[in-house]
């Protein structure tokens, strides 16, 4: 047989026979349906092996990597909750004093990176430091016993913002964290969602071309704290998108250069319904009506300030073929 007679193995049986990299083992002790676990893996399955990771105090730090054992397959230094910028700047420039060209990758959830690591954050990206901060925000300190953050929405219900005769869940909007990290003026800055894993896929990858600092925000539902099914984590994430709540949108030095269209914009109830932080909004009671019209004004909002309103087929909207799913366009 000469190479001509050779059999021709389809490009989609091919994905599939190659063995993908992995930055982070099966068998961690995350919850059933957690977000973080699913964004963490696609985000160092784009990455790729040539990184280091500095991982900030929280659930991922916990699950994966209860002591003496780990489910990373990747560099990793633990920080704390505070600090994680300062350590991946440090790392950075270590790197770079070698004349290394491995990536720097920081990781942390919505209190160590709208919160308590703000200060940090902020210093590292200022200074223009080559590193993708990436933050998993499930909206609330989830580690720790569910206590608000500045990332948790408007009415949503946690250990240290009840629902009872003076207030409606938390009081407070949702910090928009993207617009003050856009104000820092950096290579790039964006928003994705486990839902949508080829998009995270196709960020984390521009976001690793790129010189400079750089910021990825994963929406990243957390079941326990959210009070949802397991099952039902991407539905969530996904309603989450589609009625414009998380817009998932693109950013270079502060400009607006891409937002994932909404073809069919659904109504917030059908987001909240799902989860009982929001459960109280959907009781007899008209100061619950009148969250609900607040939440509604503020997904509409998000639509036309970031035009997200389609009206054509796109195959990356928040209707198209870009799931969770194995093989086809995700492998891409």
């Amino acid at each position: 047989m000469n190479a001509n007679d050779s059999p021709t193995i389809p490009i989609t049986d091919l994905r599939h026979r190659q063995p993908r990299f992995q930055g982070i083992e099966s068998g961690h002790r995350a919850c059933l349906g957690c977000g973080e676990a699913l964004a963490a893996r696609l985000v160092t399955e784009a990455a790729g092996p040539d990184v280091m990771i500095a991982n900030a105090t929280g659930c991922l730090e916990i699950f994966t990597t209860p002591w003496p054992e780990s489910a990373w397959r990747l560099p990793w230094m633990h920080s704390l909750f505070e600090n994680t910028g300062a350590i991946a700047a440090g790392m950075e420039a270590a790197l770079k004093a070698q004349g290394k060209s491995t990536k720097v990758l920081a990781f942390g959830g919505d209190g160590g990176t709208f919160d308590i690591g703000f200060q940090s954050l902020s210093g590292m990206l200022e200074r223009g430091h080559n590193v993708l901060y990436v933050c998993y925000d499930n909206e609330a300190y989830m580690n720790t016993g569910i206590q608000r953050s500045s990332s948790t929405p408007h009415a949503a219900i946690t250990t240290t913002s009840p629902a009872g005769r003076e207030r409606m869940g938390k009081r407070h909007l949702k910090k928009d964290i993207l617009t003050i990290i856009a104000s820092h003026h950096i290579p790039y800055a964006a928003s994705a969602s486990v839902a949508y894993p080829c998009d995270i896929r196709q960020k984390v990858r521009r976001a690793m071309e790129i010189e400079g600092p750089t910021f990825l925000l994963i929406h990243s539902p957390c079941p326990l704290g959210w009070g949802h099914d397991g099952a039902l984590s991407i539905e969530v994430a996904r309603l989450a998108v589609k009625t414009g709540l998380f817009p998932l949108i693109e950013l270079e030095r502060g400009e607006l250069i891409g937002a994932m269209p909404l073809r069919d914009p659904r109504p917030v109830t059908e987001y909240l319904r799902l989860q009982q932080r929001f459960a109280h909004l959907f009781k007899d009671d008209p100061r619950a009506r009148q969250e609900l019209e607040h939440l509604q004004a503020l997904a509409e909002r998000n639509i036309e300030y970031y035009g997200l309103k389609g009206t054509r087929d796109d195959p990356r909207d928040s209707e198209g073929a870009d799931t969770v799913r194995r093989g086809g366009q995700r492998w891409a």
